[in-house]
């Protein structure tokens, strides 16, 4: 694949989305009704990851702070959570960031823009450090939730088992591994 045609560019007041369709009804209408007022309201940043030869949005995430919170319910999976970090520094809630959407255009879905971008995410936020940020959070959609499996995610609780989105997280720490 030629990633010379892609460019990455954040969504702000003026952007006009070029085409796009991930099969997703609640995906596409997002990037097309919601991103730039979420931009407006300082509740989001979304990213294009644009084809500039076919003139066409390749795939879009969306990223806002979050944080991981103690879960009494949830002993054992805090306890494993807490195990990587020093005594010292445990919290009852750690600073993460949260991916709100990510979306891949059919025409580019199976070629690993969705994991390329992920691990975009995971260099920016591991490396960068313009704010501390130690969790990537996801509330995958069911049919993601091997996707991000894949890449490393762990699931947040156990109570969103048979829910249509299951929390999720990755540790920074973690990368590069």
């Amino acid at each position: 694949m030629d990633f010379d045609k892609f460019s990455f560019r954040q969504i702000d007041v003026d952007t006009e989305i070029k085409s796009f369709d991930c099969g997703d009804a609640d995906l596409n209408d997002f990037l097309f009704s919601d991103a730039i007022n979420y931009f407006k309201s300082m509740m989001a940043l979304t990213y294009l990851l644009e084809d500039s030869v076919n003139e066409m949005t390749v795939a879009y995430y969306s990223l806002l702070n979050d944080k991981i919170v103690f879960d009494p319910g949830e002993r054992k999976l805090w306890n494993k959570l807490n195990r990587r970090v020093a005594n010292s520094k445990r919290r009852k809630e750690y600073p993460a960031v949260k991916i709100g959407r990510l979306a891949v255009s059919k025409e580019y879905a199976g070629k690993q823009i969705g994991r390329l971008i992920l691990l975009q995410i995971k260099h920016v936020f591991s490396t960068m450090r313009r704010s501390a940020c130690r969790f990537i959070t996801v509330d995958a959609y069911a049919a993601a939730v091997p996707f991000y499996e894949k890449c490393g995610f762990m699931f947040l609780s156990e109570k969103d088992k048979n829910s249509p989105t299951r929390a999720m997280y990755f540790d920074l720490i973690n990368f590069p591994d």
